[in-house]
């Protein structure tokens, strides 16, 4: 960076504004005068047709949600078919579940013993527990029968052909042109639409069932032999169940059978008094820093207490833009203590910095040297020990679970920001006041 820290500071500035839009509150039906004014960060994306809103995504702990105990029947299997089934299952369930736009699920898997194997679900911002049910529980094993022919001794039946939800390549809701009732269209895999066409070949004018978890949902009439790959099943759906029946086509089918043991509604309240406590520890540990800093470092202290502050809030910004994005950061009570270790690196960051550079005003350097060398002298110190935290953070998102991998996220994001905040903003502080 050159040294002249003009084009920085226009830059600092015009990230702070852009900081502040995105945090400020939405504020509506303001009466000054005569006139009324309101105040929506969000309009931006309403002006651009995007249907998305800037807000913190909250975990389970801190939103509230619904959390499941299920258990799965492994009658027949042998134990290391237990333990394949059982992984199965947990990654069907969590397809379905990524599928229904959950933020951080938290989805494991438990053996009690060698009879009881059981996946645990938590879902944050889910209250219905009905439609969590119908979410993952089924079954969604999705068959296809046609007619017997009749005899005199017996009425027309129907029987299960080899065609079955693995031969469906993806599926999607569309709407029928003529009633403009939503239905599934289904895209079959090459062997899929070979079986297809031969069975509508040889069922043409009679009735091919479609069955999900040997429950009849549509009975079409063949009009003709079908030989692309694609078929819809139609049927008295509402938009919602035509979404849910094609997420778990999509899915795929669950290996083993699943009885819920136990279903709970987590209230947000559980998590508020948790919440307020460590936001007010963050706080409290925040003035004692900027205090501690001021004291021992004088106008040093206030430049790094000032980078501090504008640190915690491009960290918050950064949280709010990614939930506009399908990866957004969702906040828990691990994450937010991730976030506040942070803030002590970035002050860490600082303290080498000045550090260094009273070591150059020590040795007779002027105060422009010393802040270049400072700041040069303690930047491989800085690198070395933030690239040991975000390896660490990276090793705990890879292999931990959802709470883990929430305070790995955060972390890392703290730390890459606190280096910005320390190179950058305090770096270009410094020149404008020694300046």
């Amino acid at each position: 960076m050159r040294k002249n820290p003009r084009s920085a500071i226009w830059f600092i500035i015009i990230l702070i504004i852009l900081a502040i839009f995105i945090q400020l509150p939405k504020i509506s039906n303001v009466h000054i005068g005569n006139k009324t004014f309101g105040f929506d960060s969000n309009s931006v994306f309403k002006a651009l047709n995007i249907k998305k809103e800037l807000v913190f995504r909250k975990g389970l702990d801190l939103e509230g949600g619904t959390s499941l105990v299920l258990k799965a029947d492994m009658q027949g299997k042998s134990t290391s078919q237990k333990t394949q089934a059982l992984n199965s299952a947990k990654t069907v369930i969590e397809n379905r579940v990524n599928l229904f736009g959950v933020s951080e699920p938290l989805v494991q898997t438990s053996v009690v013993s060698n009879t009881d194997y059981r996946i645990i679900v938590e879902l944050p911002g889910l209250t219905d527990v009905n439609q969590v049910k119908d979410l993952i529980g089924a079954t969604a094993q999705l068959t296809f029968w046609e007619e017997v022919a009749s005899t005199s001794a017996t009425p027309a039946s129907v029987k299960k052909t080899n065609l079955t939800g693995a031969d469906i390549k993806q599926t999607d809701v569309t709407f029928d042109p003529n009633t403009g009732k939503p239905q599934v269209q289904l895209t079959f895999t090459n062997d899929g639409s070979k079986k297809f066409a031969q069975i509508t070949k040889r069922n043409v004018g009679k009735v091919l069932a479609i069955a999900l978890d040997n429950k009849f949902i549509s009975t079409p009439r063949v009009n003709q032999e079908i030989v692309s790959n694609n078929a819809v099943i139609t049927g008295s759906f509402t938009i919602e169940e035509a979404n849910l029946l094609s997420n778990q086509l999509n899915a795929g089918a669950l290996p083993v059978p699943l009885t819920i043991l136990s279903s709970s509604i987590i209230e947000p309240t559980l998590g508020t008094m948790s919440l307020e406590k460590s936001l007010f520890a963050g706080i409290l540990g925040f003035i004692i820093i900027v205090v501690f800093m001021i004291v021992l470092y004088g106008r040093l202290g206030i430049v790094a207490s000032t980078a501090l502050v504008l640190y915690v809030l491009f960290t918050l910004t950064i949280f709010k833009l990614s939930s506009v994005t399908p990866y957004g950061i969702t906040l828990t009570l691990s994450g937010i203590a991730g976030f506040i270790l942070s803030i002590g690196m970035a002050v860490d960051a600082n303290i080498l910095i000045f550090e260094r550079m009273k070591e150059e005003l020590r040795s007779g350097k002027s105060k422009d040297t010393a802040i270049e060398l400072g700041f040069s002298r303690a930047w491989t110190s800085i690198r070395d020990s933030n690239a040991a935290t975000l390896i660490t953070s990276f090793v705990l998102y890879e292999f931990g679970t959802g709470i883990v991998r929430g305070f790995a996220l955060v972390l890392a994001i703290g730390v890459l920001i606190s280096m910005f905040s320390a190179i950058i903003i305090t770096r270009t502080f410094l020149r404008l006041t020694y300046k």
